[in-house]
């Protein structure tokens, strides 16, 4: 039996979504300069293509973090945390009898998983209480012999 577990960004709008928004944004900003155009003042314009670079830069990186998560499996052969980052992705597999569960050890701390000399964060996406809730459910899951406390 597999348990899983999927933490990820609390991102209210989809990249899809937000694509979307940018194009309203941009329809009336260069609307506005239009206006301003037929009357002979361009360089509002300008201002306007400025000020649409700026915003499509600040989206286009908020789109491409977006969808990072991490996702946890946990069968009885392997523990694999998976993490996404933008478009990179990195897989991590541990053996589940050599895990240990460090809990975090203060408010905004992430939960580190530790087997045989490798070391993971986890929890960026979730909030304190899920973090804490989280190391317990990992620690049920795993069993308690290997933990510390």
């Amino acid at each position: 039996m597999t348990r899983e577990w999927l933490l990820k960004r609390n991102c209210s709008l989809t990249p899809r979504q937000l694509a979307s928004a940018y194009l309203l944004l941009c329809m009336g900003s260069f609307g506005i300069a239009l206006v301003f155009v037929v009357a002979g003042i361009w360089i509002v314009l300008a201002f306007a293509l400025v000020e649409m670079a700026a915003v499509g830069a600040a989206l286009l990186h908020y789109a491409r973090h977006a969808l990072d998560c991490e996702h946890i499996a946990l069968s009885e052969r392997c523990l694999l945390v998976e993490r996404v980052r933008g478009r990179r992705t990195e897989r991590i597999r541990l053996d589940p009898h050599w895990v240990r569960v460090l809990p975090p050890a203060s408010r905004r701390a992430l939960i580190e998983i530790e087997s045989r000399g490798t070391r993971i964060a986890i929890g960026a996406f979730v909030t304190d209480a899920r973090r804490q809730e989280l190391a317990r459910e990992l620690r049920r899951e795993l069993g308690g012999a290997s933990f510390l406390s």
